[in-house]
């Protein structure tokens, strides 16, 4: 079941912390970013191949298939997620706001740092998923923004793609966290 909401434009103006700052021009910006607990801050269901991304508050993900109600199910892409804080990065790179359903994913987390997180398990609520790899940002990122593409290409701007492992309701504002300690199969 989804619940359709609103969604505003721009990031929160909690996007950008003190910690976030330091992350930009410190020594180790992925450990400053990933803060090990973070929150569900959007989901997004796409009609069609191509089609509008529907902000919901709450989505049910099925294990080998993904959303439930969204197009694109089955496969090693059954869930695509970005970061908060680096979709914010993007957008003051460009000096743009432009909402972040522009992204095409259909969740959005803040406090987790996604780069370099293959073979990784997110908790999301209750679910998890397994980190199949980074999704690489196609020549729509480039319509609806130009240079946006190239941008996304570094730091995987563009999120990561995952399949369900363990399945069932997850809502906005979910804890998201890394379960390293758990298997998966391969």
């Amino acid at each position: 079941m989804a619940h359709h909401v609103s969604e505003s434009k721009g990031p929160s103006a909690e996007v950008s912390t003190e910690r976030d700052k330091a992350a930009r021009s410190g020594d180790d910006p992925r450990a400053s970013r990933d803060h090990g607990l973070g929150t569900l801050e959007r989901i997004w269901l796409k009609r069609g191949k191509g089609g509008p991304m529907d902000p919901v508050d709450a989505a049910v993900m099925e294990v080998g298939l993904g959303l439930r109600g969204n197009a694109n199910r089955g496969g090693r892409r059954q869930v695509t997620i970005i970061s908060q804080e680096r979709w914010a990065e993007l957008m003051d790179a460009l000096g743009a706001d432009m909402p972040p359903s522009a992204r095409r994913a259909n969740l959005m987390v803040s406090g987790i740092d996604l780069e370099n997180s293959r073979d990784r398990v997110l908790r999301v609520g209750d679910t998890r998923l397994k980190i199949n790899g980074e999704t690489r940002p196609c020549e729509q990122m480039e319509e609806a923004h130009a240079g946006l593409q190239e941008l996304m290409r570094d730091r995987w701007g563009g999120g990561a793609f995952a399949d369900v492992v363990d399945g069932g309701q997850i809502h906005v504002g979910d804890t998201v966290e890394w379960d390293d300690d758990s298997s998966v199969p391969r």
